[in-house]
């Protein structure tokens, strides 16, 4: 394998190297592992992640391990903040602590109960190169899918409190079971174009039968029946945009295709932390006429 490596350029070697940090996050992670797999010596190999990254190599593990811990805080109210602590590489909750209100300005208790989760968002603005996926699209029938919906209108750091809040609902009307109900998200504007109290975004769940007028401020909506061209994403939520940008800047045009008047959406297959990020499936769709 390592002559195949040495073969490759620097994005190249870089690029394996944030997928192997991805696939072994609960591994030995150090800088002689990692060197090795990009073919550097390690004092190259420290200069070149810092440069592609914009931090440090130890910063981005504990962010990405801070990551996962945050949404366990959150949407896993059961587990214990000792367990978490441990599954993000950390010897006790007290190191776990320190480490979590340096980088958030929130303990990791405070953070479960009231999490400020536009700050948050901030500290994972760095960038990482990351390799050409194959783009497989798929033109499909969509059946009439009866949707329960939260709408999310505001800056794109405040969507998770949505997200928080139709949780809370179906859990409690248990009119829209995770486990047996599909999950989507409708994208009516772009975060990167969009002024930020202008930004749209629908969460939803799908339902049997429409729901009663309630005081969580859920309401009803329909996906219409139609084709729609289906590209699958395997990987953290953050990097949807590329398959997007492709079905709408290239393949619509590339196969003679006009879009219906339905926004692209989002289905959830699987759900982070209950699965890794870089195991995370979500379908993306757009409406053909």
């Amino acid at each position: 394998m390592n002559a195949k490596v040495q073969q490759l350029d620097y994005r190249q070697k870089m690029t394996l190297v944030y997928s192997y940090i991805d696939q072994h996050l609960d591994d030995d992670l150090s800088l002689d592992v990692l060197s090795e797999v990009a073919c550097f010596s390690k004092f190259h190999f420290h200069r070149l992640f810092s440069e592609y990254s914009g931090i440090s190599l130890y910063k981005y593990l504990q962010l990405l391990r801070l990551k996962r811990a945050s949404y366990q805080l959150v949407f896993n109210p059961h587990q214990s903040v000792l367990d978490i602590a441990l599954d993000a590489a950390f010897s006790s909750p007290e190191s776990f602590s320190r480490a979590f209100k340096k980088a958030f300005s929130q303990t990791p208790r405070d953070f479960r109960k009231k999490p400020l989760w536009e700050p948050w968002l901030e500290k994972y603005h760095f960038t990482a190169p990351r390799g050409t996926e194959h783009m497989d699209v798929r033109v499909i029938d969509f059946p009439k899918t009866l949707i329960a919906v939260l709408e999310h209108l505001g800056a794109v750091g405040k969507l998770n409190y949505s997200i928080e809040k139709f949780i809370d609902w179906r859990k409690q009307s248990k009119l829209s079971p995770v486990a047996s109900s599909s999950t989507y998200g409708l994208v009516y504007s772009d975060p990167k174009t969009t002024d930020p109290d202008e930004f749209r975004f629908d969460v939803c769940g799908e339902v049997q039968q429409p729901v009663a007028q309630n005081d969580w401020g859920i309401i009803n909506k329909v996906i219409p029946a139609g084709r729609y061209a289906c590209i699958r994403h395997h990987g953290s939520h953050d990097q949807l945009d590329v398959k997007v940008r492709y079905l709408y800047c290239q393949w619509l045009s590339e196969n003679n295709q006009n879009l219906a008047d339905f926004p692209c959406f989002f289905e959830y297959i699987n759900f982070f932390p209950e699965v890794a990020e870089h195991e995370l499936i979500t379908d993306i769709y757009i409406g053909l006429q």
